[in-house]
């Protein structure tokens, strides 16, 4: 049923339900939910697709990576384990969360920006805080969303989330003038420059219409977003299940230490890391972050993710967290049930980040767990109900971060 909406009838299906809560998103404007879906969406699309997958594929400046991308995240990966590490020292457990969202948000503004910034700048923290506001402004659900009069009543519940996204929108504009004064066509610095350069060249070029400067703003908040939130959530929930199943845990850093040994590990490595692409995998499926939502006429449908992702004539036991559902006979990653996990969505629609996200994932996996052991605090039980909202977030829990030998547990 998914597929033949998504896929067979996806024009019937391509539009979003004008919402309340995502009108102020890129001030309205933002392409992941944009009311009207047409030719002007579609070249949209089509250009922060190809920005996207131009500046990703961008060389890196060091010569150990393959591409710019990679060099970005293997670069917050590390510095991840140093805070893990910091962060047990100094506290003996903590909640990961503020680190995990700190790397991401820094590999996404690395790539939209053409820079990093310090755990403790505080321009930085303000963005964090921003997003974290936002998804807390947006975990419950917006009565304005479906009563369209409630619009217009002065209560924060329907105000909240227009404060939030103004300021994202002021942060992200900033950003990108300040790109717009100091573009140079020879030197495309990020993906905010690879925007400006299609846009003011290629399609300029042939005449045919294109983004204006608002719309460049509003692409680079959409891929900000998508590339912020699925990504820290899904590490967030990893690290969780991690110290959950310590068993799990052994069994990726044996495959680490077998197939890479003390290599940084690299996007391509993923070829040869069945078990740890089958756990990410299995979060995906687990978790499903979030619910998908699509309007026909005026019905505004709903697709549940979740049941999607456990359904029991696909899923054998789906209630039960078992990475080796996605391997075969000859222990290789079974592409087939890969293609099942409904997470990124599928068809018009589908999220542009997908590969993105997969590769950061695997890198920020591999890189913690070939150099740390992580481990529950000492009579903590640990829930693993989510919780509700924008996205499925897990509940709040500590963890420890050890230093150990990947070599030693290959041999």
């Amino acid at each position: 049923m998914v597929k033949q909406v998504l896929l067979k009838d996806g024009e019937c299906f391509a539009g979003r339900p004008n919402m309340h809560t995502f009108s102020f998103l890129a001030e309205g404007k933002s392409l992941t939910f944009s009311v009207n879906y047409g030719e002007g969406w579609k070249l949209h699309k089509k250009i922060a697709s190809n920005a996207l997958r131009t500046f990703c594929k961008a060389e890196a400046k060091s010569s150990a990576c393959s591409c710019l991308l990679e060099e970005h995240v293997t670069e917050e990966a590390s510095e991840l384990v140093k805070v893990f590490v910091e962060l047990t020292s100094k506290d003996g457990s903590f909640n990961p969360r503020s680190a995990i969202t700190c790397a991401v948000a820094n590999v996404v503004c690395a790539l939209c920006f053409g820079k990093r910034y310090d755990h403790g700048d505080e321009e930085f923290l303000r963005i964090v805080k921003t997003n974290d506001d936002l998804l807390k402004a947006s975990s419950a659900a917006n009565p304005a969303d479906f009563i369209p009069c409630f619009r217009y009543l002065p209560l924060s519940i329907i105000n909240a989330p227009r404060e939030f996204y103004q300021a994202l929108n002021r942060f992200i504009a900033l950003q990108v003038q300040d790109h717009l004064t100091t573009y140079d066509k020879d030197h495309i610095r990020d993906i905010t420059d690879a925007l400006i350069n299609t846009c003011h060249n290629k399609y300029a070029a042939t005449k045919t219409a294109t983004l204006n400067d608002n719309e460049i703003i509003s692409t680079v908040s959409d891929l900000f977003g998508a590339g912020f939130e699925t990504v820290s959530t899904c590490l967030y929930w990893s690290f969780l299940y991690l110290i959950r199943y310590p068993d799990i845990q052994a069994k990726i850093q044996e495959e680490i230490g077998r197939n890479i040994g003390l290599k940084s590990p690299r996007f391509e490595d993923r070829k040869i890391l069945p078990y740890t692409e089958a756990f990410i995998n299995e979060i995906f499926r687990h978790a499903s972050f979030m619910p998908f939502t699509i309007p026909h006429w005026k019905t505004c449908i709903f697709i549940n993710m979740y049941q999607v992702n456990h359904d029991e004539t696909i899923w054998d036991t789906p209630s039960l967290f078992r990475p080796e559902r996605f391997l075969n006979e000859k222990r290789e990653l079974n592409k087939n049930l890969v293609e099942k996990v409904l997470i990124f969505g599928m068809g018009i629609r589908k999220c542009l980040g997908e590969d993105v996200a997969r590769n950061e994932i695997f890198i920020f996996i591999t890189t913690v767990l070939q150099q740390l052991k992580l481990k529950k605090c000492p009579g903590a039980e640990l829930d693993l109900t989510p919780m509700y909202g924008l996205t499925m977030k897990p509940k709040p829990y500590q963890l420890q971060a050890e230093l150990h030998s990947i070599g030693s547990l290959s041999s």
